[in-house]
């Protein structure tokens, strides 16, 4: 499962940052997880649950928004919506599409006291 390893990675940062500013205590995270990031919100949730504990995180909440798959359609010359990586243009079909949003995975904001 690596999301565990990538929630590992996000408190290591927000307590860090935390730290580096000062806060005894943060409150919240938002992440922006792409719906194309092959990233699972409920299993991030659960990793989450696991690793924050004896961090200066441990009381924190979590909100996860869901990013929408989105690529620049070289043959129309638009930005269209993407289903899944690699998926072709849902106007011309093509598949010179090339993916704009949607693979993220990325700390938003957090809320430290």
């Amino acid at each position: 499962m690596h999301e565990m390893s990538l929630m590992e990675s996000v408190i290591d940062i927000v307590c860090e940052t935390a730290r580096q500013h000062g806060a005894t205590r943060v409150k919240s995270v938002r992440l922006d997880v792409g719906v194309l990031s092959h990233a699972d919100p409920d299993a991030l949730l659960f990793c989450y649950q696991a690793v924050r504990h004896g961090t200066i995180a441990q009381a924190a909440t979590l909100e996860i928004n869901r990013i929408p798959g989105e690529g620049w359609c070289l043959d129309c010359a638009k930005t269209v919506a993407l289903a899944e990586r690699f998926g072709g243009c849902p106007d011309c079909g093509r598949h010179r599409v090339q993916m704009t949003a949607g693979d993220e995975l990325k700390i938003r904001d957090m809320e430290v006291i």
